[in-house]
C-alpha cells in the first residue's frame, strides 16, 4: 500500500526535469553582447543608411547640376558648377530654349505624347487578353506561351533595330508614325504581359464563375469583371511604358529619322544641342525641359508602381 508521500518525489522529479526545459523554449536566446534573434541589429541599420544616402547623393547631384546651371551663364557653370548666386540667377536662357528655332518643345512635347498615348493604349488592349488567357489556362502550352514572351526581356531593344527597318521598310513603313508605334507597341509587351498575368493569378476565379452562371461570355466576363479589378497594375504599366517611350532615343532617331521631320522630346533635343555643342546655356536649359515633366509624372506616380508590384507579388 503507497502513501501520498511516497508518489510525491516521482511528482516532484517530473516537475524538476520539465519546467527548466519549457522555461529555455519559451526565452529566446541572445547572442553574447548582441540583440534578440528578433530585433535589429543597429550597425546594420547604421550601415544601410549610410548606403541608402551614399546612393541618393550619386543620383540627386547630377540632377542638381542641371537643374541649376539651367539658370546661369557660362562662365559661372565652369567656374562653379555647385553654387548660384541671385546675380547670375536668369531666366534668360530657358526662355531662349523655349523660344528657340532648332527645338520647338512645345510641338515635341505634343508628338511625345501622343506617342505615349497610342503605346500604352494598344500595348493594354493587345496585352491584357493574353495575360487573360494565360494566366486562367491550365496547361503547358500556357506558360509555354508566358516563357515565350518573357524570353523578349532578355533582347536588347538595340539588337533588333536592324530587323525591325527592314520589316518595316518592306511594308512601307519607316519614317512613318504608324511604323514606329507598331515598334514601340511591341517592345512593351513582355513586360506587361508578365506584370498581368502576375497579377491575374492573384485575382480568384470565383468572380469568372459567378459571371458565367449569370450568362456572361469569356469577353463580357474579362472586359466587364476583371480588368476593372486591375487597375493597381494598369497604373503601373502605363508609368513605365510611359517613361520608357518618353526617354527613347535610338528608336524614334533611326525609326522616325531626322527627314521625317517629327522630333521627339530626345530627338528634339539632339537636333537642338548639336553633336559638338558646347554652349552650357544650351545645353542645360534644352535637357531640363526635356526631363522636368517625366520627372513631375513619375514624382507623382511612383506610389502606382509600388503598389501595382506588390499587389502582384503574392497570391491571395
Amino acid at each position: 500500500m503507497t502513501t501520498p508521500l511516497q508518489d510525491t518525489p516521482n511528482l516532484g522529479a517530473e516537475a524538476l526535469l520539465a519546467d527548466p526545459l519549457d522555461d529555455r523554449q519559451r526565452t529566446p536566446r541572445r547572442r553574447p553582447g548582441g540583440p534578440a534573434r528578433d530585433g535589429r541589429s543597429p550597425l546594420a541599420a547604421t550601415v544601410r543608411w549610410i548606403v541608402l544616402g551614399a546612393i541618393s547623393l550619386v543620383m540627386l547631384v547630377p540632377l542638381y547640376v542641371l537643374v541649376i546651371s539651367a539658370f546661369k551663364p557660362q562662365d559661372e557653370i565652369i567656374r562653379h558648377p555647385l553654387e548660384i548666386s541671385a546675380g547670375s540667377f536668369t531666366f534668360e536662357y530657358l526662355w531662349n530654349a523655349i523660344t528657340s528655332s532648332k527645338f520647338n518643345v512645345i510641338a515635341a512635347y505634343g508628338v511625345t505624347l501622343l506617342f505615349v498615348a497610342l503605346v500604352n493604349l494598344f500595348c493594354i488592349l493587345l496585352s491584357a487578353p493574353v495575360a487573360y488567357v494565360i494566366a486562367r489556362g491550365r496547361k503547358k502550352w500556357h506558360m509555354a506561351l508566358l516563357l515565350l514572351f518573357v524570353s523578349g526581356l532578355f533582347i536588347p531593344g538595340q539588337v533588333t533595330l536592324i530587323p525591325v527597318v527592314f520589316v518595316l521598310r518592306v511594308l512601307g513603313l519607316i519614317n512613318t508614325i504608324p511604323g514606329f508605334i507598331l515598334f514601340e507597341t511591341a517592345a512593351t509587351l513582355p513586360v506587361t504581359i508578365f506584370l498581368f498575368s502576375a497579377y491575374l493569378r492573384t485575382v480568384p476565379r470565383d468572380i469568372d464563375e459567378a459571371a458565367a452562371l449569370d450568362g456572361a461570355g469569356r469577353i463580357r466576363i474579362f472586359w466587364s469583371c476583371v480588368f476593372p479589378i486591375m487597375r493597381p497594375v494598369v497604373a503601373t504599366v502605363v508609368v513605365l511604358n510611359s517613361i520608357g517611350v518618353w526617354n527613347d532615343f535610338v528608336s524614334p532617331q533611326i525609326i522616325l529619322g531626322p527627314g521625317s521631320g517629327i522630333y521627339t522630346v530626345t530627338t528634339g533635343v539632339y537636333a537642338a544641342v548639336g553633336e559638338f555643342s558646347t554652349d552650357y546655356t544650351v545645353v542645360f536649359p534644352t535637357l531640363l525641359l526635356a526631363i522636368a515633366p517625366i520627372v513631375i509624372f513619375f514624382i507623382i506616380m511612383q506610389r502606382h508602381i509600388i503598389g501595382g508590384l506588390v499587389a502582384g507579388a503574392t497570391k491571395g
